[in-house]
């Protein structure tokens, strides 16, 4: 059984910065890409930022420039560095990670931004 934990969300100014990692339990064999997701209320779970295990990454064009995702394979984890947040940034985040060419989700960090 695979599962992720994430951690870093919270309660941030605009302008402010967070870091969400997103740990997942057992062998690093077998994961593939990793990326992170956000949910606002009322809207749809949309793709933030993925990373391939290759290293190659990709943004949502909102977020562009002031996010930057990461991984380090040696501690399973996945990062979102998020900068000059927005009040429309505001959202729960759910990681999500590739292995064996199945999809497995975290249980979600809420990120608050107050204008």
């Amino acid at each position: 059984q695979v599962q992720l934990v994430e951690s870093g969300g919270g309660l941030v100014q605009a302008g402010g910065s967070l870091r969400l990692s997103c740990v997942v339990s057992g062998s690093i064999f077998g994961i593939g890409a990793m990326g992170w997701y956000r949910q606002a209320p009322g809207l749809q779970r949309e793709l933030v930022a993925r990373i391939t295990s290759g290293g190659s990454t990709n943004y949502a064009d909102s977020v562009k420039g002031r996010f930057t995702i990461s991984r380090d394979n040696a501690k399973r984890t996945v990062y979102l560095q998020m900068n000059s947040l927005k009040p429309e940034d505001t959202a729960v985040y759910y990681c999500l990670v590739d292995k064996w060419q199945r999809d497995y989700w975290g249980q979600g960090t809420q990120v608050t931004v107050s204008s």
